[in-house]
């Protein structure tokens, strides 16, 4: 019997935190399934589903034990029908664990088989959220240092071909930056 894990999330835009957890997730499982959820109660996405699924199966296809899948439901349905009985969570910060707590208790209530195991990702990628590479992005700041390479240049060509979601800032004084709220 293989040891399958779950990695779900909305992965708008994949950010390297997220892709240390899968590299790290597949030296320990046989299998690790990326599930990318179609819908997700954030706002401010910026990928349809076909992309954000194209992105994490490009960033990570060096990793041959790692597939990548839509999830479209309830996770623990999703683990349920694929005999599933690991599902990875990633925490950044303490803000963090009240969130993934509640989700890990509510999907134990659900389905008591499955086990959330929660993850760390490396130091430096501890700060990286989706939403703020999407804000850099939009300001037109460089997300080198946020995203793969792959990501990156998707970004970038989305954002020339879809001008009207970059944030115009006149440059002078006063005009709020990114982070300057």
């Amino acid at each position: 019997m293989q040891n399958i894990a779950v990695y779900p999330g909305t992965f708008d835009p994949l950010t390297l935190g997220h892709l240390d957890l899968i590299s790290r997730a597949a030296e320990i499982f046989d299998r690790v399934v990326v599930a990318v959820a179609s819908r997700s109660a954030k706002s401010g996405g910026m990928f349809a589903i076909e992309e954000r699924l194209a992105l994490v199966r490009e960033s990570s296809a060096y990793l041959p034990n790692v597939v990548v899948e839509t999830l479209d439901g309830l996770l623990v349905n999703y683990c349920v029908r694929r005999n599933i009985r690991v599902v990875i969570r990633g925490l950044r910060a303490y803000s963090d664990f009240e969130y993934e707590f509640q989700m890990a208790l509510t999907n134990r209530k659900l389905a008591p088989n499955i086990e959330t195991l929660f993850m760390m990702p490396q130091e430096e990628h501890s700060y990286i959220t989706a939403s703020t590479v999407r804000e850099v992005a939009r300001y037109g700041g460089d997300i080198g240092g946020f995203v793969p390479p792959p990501v990156q240049r998707y970004i970038e060509r989305h954002l020339q071909a879809h001008p009207e979601q970059r944030i115009k800032t006149g440059g002078g004084i006063g005009d709020a930056g990114a982070f300057d709220r």
